[in-house]
């Protein structure tokens, strides 16, 4: 098992190493301590999508899709070897935000990957609500930016949000987000005003 660790971290090297053009580099990372942790942060993968994001494979071989991210299973206290690596490579590699989960109450992913890839922004999720306390406890002149536990697809709306400043077609594609989000409201406060709540519960069910 150690050996498939050492290709991983061989990997990230040689893919720092490539210098790659930046358009055909993954913009964002996506990192968890567990597989476990895939249904929380399966949030921050809709998110991207939505906002016209592909999900990028094969370093040598990227999408068509300008915009891309990546993601790995990366266990600050199994595997810190890879983490160590993840993190000093992510820039190299072309990365321009980390988002990055953790579950439990010692969940240091998030903080541990900020200090190595510093300063390259990281994004915590606290995966569970006990973990909250250890992804934003980070000292004076180490930060990390969170959200709240669970909300990983936030943590993908302010990832885009850093790459929007440089990208002005991401700044057009999170208002046409907002503006669905706005439109959403406005369809359901218009339906629980014209149907009431029992016409509203039935519509519902």
């Amino acid at each position: 098992m150690s050996d498939a660790i050492d290709d991983l971290i061989d990997e990230l090297h040689a893919q720092a190493d490539a210098d790659r053009p930046t358009e055909t580099t993954p913009e964002v990372g996506i990192i968890m301590g567990s597989d476990s942790d895939l249904d929380v942060m399966a949030g921050a993968y809709d998110a991207l999508r939505e906002l016209g994001f592909a999900e990028q494979t094969d370093y040598a071989n990227p999408p068509e899709t300008r915009f891309t991210f990546e993601s790995y299973v990366v266990s600050a206290h199994r595997t810190p070897d890879l983490m160590y690596a993840y993190g000093e490579t992510a820039a190299e590699r072309g990365l321009d935000v980390i988002i990055a989960g953790a579950g439990g109450k010692s969940a240091d992913l998030p903080n541990m990957t900020a200090s190595i890839a510093y300063p390259l922004p990281v994004i915590g999720v606290p995966v569970q609500e006990k973990s909250v306390d250890s992804v934003i406890g980070m000292p004076t002149g180490a930060p990390i930016v969170a959200v709240d536990a669970g909300k990983s697809y936030n943590a993908a709306l302010s990832a885009v949000q850093i790459l929007a400043r440089e990208h002005a077609e991401l700044v057009d594609r999170l208002a046409a987000e907002h503006d669905d989000l706005r439109a959403g409201v406005a369809d359901v406060s218009r339906a629980l005003h014209d149907l009431g709540i029992d016409g509203f519960r039935d519509r519902e069910a």
